[in-house]
């Protein structure tokens, strides 16, 4: 890519979709931009990659996009027009159980409680509100920080509040007298990787759970860097710069530069702006808390993972643990430093539903398990056993493999600390205090540079939206621009 003349007015440092987020939005306001990426390619969480075997896509880290077809950074940017095609499996996540047995979140609301028996009126009540006004939750959530009173879906959202803030094991038990909806809903809230036991853990299963119902949970058609490429190509056309095998050590770097945005993670940042951080700051970075690692393995398949169940072969994301009982068991032990015998599998499917990431007849599959913060302990053993469990048969068909442990992730992308994929525990007083105790958490110590990384609000997950966030702020404050501007619409 050619050098940009001159200097940019503002910088981004990472090539994540928060870095290119922010990017974007500020290219919006006519600014030039320059986004700054140590590794060899854009994207981040969104590299998709051959690490098998040749025409074998696997995604590096993201994989299912729930976040992404929900975000309001998403919605604006257009995906459909950027030639990004949101691929839905007809079972959006699937919770096998042993004896054959499965639950299923099926896209409507409905039939997904219908198969609950006796629980499926408890599942409407819990879920309903939140389907109604999936767009106000999701809009409070990823775009205020918590950090303005909500206009729309006032009761929907006091609903969220009151049955999320607890641990979705409590949850679970409050509300269903049977297993398979308490097991289906804990599946989702294991993503944010906090033992089930704690606090905040019912709202991540019920936002999650929602949008299983609200959006679903698509995949990329051919793989998640197609995203993060079409959000490159977009800054291009608008005169912004992407330079890649670029690793920034130092803010000085940037001096005379007005605006500088960091989708980085918060010890990244005081170790680039040295002496320019006081103490107080410091000491609250170095609080800030990262949870366990995560094991990952990449399959490739001769043909479709033989599911006991065959519903869930039609599922695009699987979790794999069994009862609530189990999976809070599996979760639990992570945190407390232990590997799991028998972990909570997560694994996503994407050759169920785009056949674009595998040779004619064959199929890939993605799993990772959580494991103690900077493990080198190979997990591939348990989780194939955990698969088997559900699907006998599964080693049979196994061409090849490609594992990637937490310290080994952590390499790949410094985001990762000891393999960690959240940037920052998601506990409740890390996603209320992100990444330290300040009103507003973009802003540094350092003038004119903020952080626009996972580390800030509204955490984790493919939405964009911390670096919106960040953006709009640096928009604000350094070019004094109050409202900022739509993204820039597609090239016809």
């Amino acid at each position: 890519m050619g050098q940009m003349n001159g200097k940019p007015d503002a910088v981004v440092v990472g090539a994540g979709p928060n870095g290119l987020a922010a990017a974007l939005r500020l290219a919006a306001a006519g600014l030039r931009v320059q986004v700054l990426e140590r590794n060899a390619r854009a994207g981040g969480g969104l590299r998709t990659a051959e690490l098998t075997r040749p025409g074998f896509a696997h995604d590096v880290c993201a994989a299912a996009h729930p976040m992404a077809a929900a975000a309001p950074f998403f919605h604006e940017f257009d995906l459909a027009a950027r030639g990004v095609r949101l691929v839905h499996p007809e079972i959006p996540y699937a919770h096998p159980l042993d004896g054959g047995r499965a639950a299923l979140a099926k896209p409507s609301l409905e039939e997904t409680a219908e198969a609950f028996g006796p629980d499926g009126p408890a599942y409407r009540r819990l879920l309903g509100p939140l389907v109604e006004h999936g767009d106000e939750v999701v809009d409070y959530i990823l775009g205020s920080a918590f950090r303005r009173p909500p206009v729309h879906g006032i009761p929907a959202l006091a609903f969220f509040a009151v049955n999320g803030l607890p641990s979705v094991r409590w949850l679970m038990r409050r509300w269903f007298r049977t297993d398979d909806p308490g097991a289906l809903l804990a599946g989702a809230a294991a993503h944010g990787m906090l033992p089930l036991t704690r606090g905040l853990t019912g709202g991540l299963g019920l936002l999650l759970g929602m949008l299983a119902h609200h959006v679903g949970w698509p995949l990329v058609e051919g793989g998640s860097q197609r995203l993060a490429d079409a959000m490159v190509t977009a800054l291009e056309e608008q005169g912004g710069e992407v330079v890649t095998g670029h690793e920034v050590t130092d803010l000085r770097e940037f001096d005379g530069v007005p605006a500088v945005l960091l989708d980085t993670s918060p010890s990244a940042f005081v170790r680039m702006a040295g002496d320019g951080v006081h103490e107080g700051y410091r000491r609250w970075v170095a609080r800030y808390r990262h949870g366990p690692g995560v094991f990952k393995v990449d399959w490739a398949l001769s043909e479709p993972v033989p599911w006991t169940n065959p519903e869930v072969r039609r599922a695009g994301t699987v979790h794999l643990a069994g009862t609530l009982d189990e999976t809070v068991a599996a979760e639990s032990a992570p945190a407390a430093g232990r590997n799991p015998e028998r972990p909570f599998v997560l694994a996503v499917q994407p050759t169920v539903v785009d056949p674009t990431r595998a040779p004619s007849g064959r199929h890939v599959l993605w799993a990772y398990v959580h494991v103690p913060h900077g493990s080198d302990v190979d997990m591939t053993d348990r989780i194939e056993t955990q698969i088997e469990r559900f699907a006998p048969g599964f080693r049979d068909t196994v061409l090849d493999r490609h594992t990637t442990n937490a310290r080994q992730l952590e390499a790949y992308n410094p985001n990762n600390i000891g393999g960690e994929i959240s940037n920052g525990e998601a506990s409740m007083w890390q996603m209320l205090a992100r990444p330290v105790p300040r009103w507003n958490p973009y802003k540094t110590p350092v003038r004119g540079t903020y952080l626009a990384s996972a580390a800030t609000p509204p955490g984790p997950a493919v939405h964009g939206m911390c670096g919106d966030n960040a953006a709009r702020v640096a928009l604000r404050e350094i070019f004094g621009i109050r409202e900022a501007p739509r993204l820039r619409p597609a090239r016809v």
